[in-house]
């Protein structure tokens, strides 16, 4: 990871040749202590040169469509909150690697488990890349996304929903 401090201007002009780009960034779900999910998410998203990044569960055992928890978007105001979960693989498919590169369409990578609930991170949208992470960048990922993993799971964030499906 490199030690410099971050300069928000860099990431938000990332199109300044184009004009019709407007400079936006959203956040939905970051409120309180939620928002230390916002700074490694972000980085996530800048590094998979996305333009949203979602932190999200899906059930293990019900329905797979997918409950935001913490969105920061690059690209639209207010934060766009769909993820299309029937496109995404399960993490329990996961046999070699949590970090799925899925090209154009972005990365997820699968962060774990607790009571039927799997959690995921989603970076897309944007032009996408046409190339593979290089191995700088997906240890750099994968880093970031343990750092959200232990938030999740050692602060026991991923205790404190509620569930949309018991209601």
């Amino acid at each position: 990871m490199a030690d410099k401090i971050i300069d928000i201007a860099r990431y938000l002009d990332r199109d300044a040749g184009r004009s019709d780009t407007p400079a936006t960034m959203s956040l939905w779900g970051a409120d309180g202590d939620r928002s230390r999910f916002a700074l490694p998410l972000w980085r996530i998203v800048h590094l998979a040169q996305a333009e949203r990044g979602v932190i999200f569960w899906r059930s293990l055992s019900g329905t797979t469509t997918p409950n935001p928890f913490v969105v920061i978007d690059l690209g639209r105001d207010p934060a766009r909150l769909s993820v299309d979960g029937a496109a995404l693989p399960r993490c329990d498919d996961a046999v070699s690697s949590a970090l799925h590169d899925l090209g154009r369409a972005g990365l997820l990578v699968c962060l774990g488990s607790r009571d039927e609930r799997e959690w995921c991170l989603l970076a897309d949208g944007g032009a996408g890349r046409d190339v593979a992470l290089d191995s700088r960048r997906r240890e750099d990922v994968l880093f970031l996304a343990g750092e959200c993993a232990g938030l999740l799971f050692l602060r026991d964030f991923a205790d404190l929903i509620d569930d949309p499906e018991e209601d």
